[in-house]
């Protein structure tokens, strides 16, 4: 069993989210609802809310956890190409552009929409509401890359501190989102940031650099991290 949290109660310490013998490692707690500021306290205990649309608002804290240190960013020798592709472009006013926070709301929508055949998406419209209201506030953050003025990829995430919590990735054309990441990857390393938490373990995120790490080592690091001053300039220009 898990805890049901009411609108004044604070979450369980992590220590208690459910083993993966259990068939849902990493459940915490769940809730009858979500807010900005509730989000905020849950990414600062390293929690994060995953389910679906129809459910209660779940709150997990896995373990092992899956991070992305930013000087570990593989950029194959095609990506390299690509963004060197792409930075020309930038510089010459020519079709591909990288953007951050021009379009925050788009990228979710993009995020959310339906993927291989699959028509469920875990970000509903109280998500976005949600997210939303953190972007106002400067909490939350998007990459997005333009082609010929029309958005074809990007990624988005929350952050805090010196910490960046990724939380979804789109593309409309190939390699769009490893684009967009790898600029906010490069302009996260120049602004201290270490980690990259990716909540869930991926062969994708794998193949991009992303390791895993023990729920303790990732709690140590966050405490660090979100006390440190907070990233105010978000825009890329970062050369590859």
């Amino acid at each position: 069993m898990i805890p049901w949290l009411n609108a004044n109660d604070s979450f369980p310490d992590i220590s208690l989210a459910l083993p993966e013998s259990s068939g849902a490692g990493g459940l915490l707690a769940a809730s009858a609802a979500i807010w900005p500021e509730r989000l905020l306290e849950a990414y600062r205990k390293g929690i994060f809310p995953w389910f679906s649309e129809g459910q209660p608002v779940l709150w997990w804290s896995t373990n092992p956890r899956m991070v992305l240190p930013t000087d570990r960013f593989v950029i194959s020798r095609s990506l390299k190409k690509k963004l060197v592709q792409v930075e020309k472009s930038m510089s010459s006013g020519g079709p591909w552009q990288v953007r951050f926070d021009s379009a925050f709301e788009a990228v979710m929508r993009a995020c959310a929409e339906p993927r291989n055949g699959d028509p469920g998406t875990w970000i509903s419209e109280e998500m976005i509401e949600n997210y939303l209201k953190l972007h106002h506030k400067s909490f939350a953050h998007s990459a997005e890359l333009w082609l010929d003025g029309e958005l074809v990829g990007g990624a988005y995430g929350v952050s805090i501190g010196k910490m960046f919590f990724g939380e979804s990735m789109f593309s409309r054309v190939s390699d769009a989102s490893k684009i967009a990441l790898a600029w906010l990857v490069r302009f996260l390393a120049q602004n201290g940031v270490g980690l990259i938490d990716c909540q869930q373990q991926t062969p994708h995120l794998a193949s991009l650099g992303a390791i895993c790490i023990s729920r303790e080592v990732f709690s140590e690091h966050l405490a660090g991290a979100i006390d440190q001053p907070a990233i105010t300039e978000w825009a890329p220009g970062a050369p590859f």
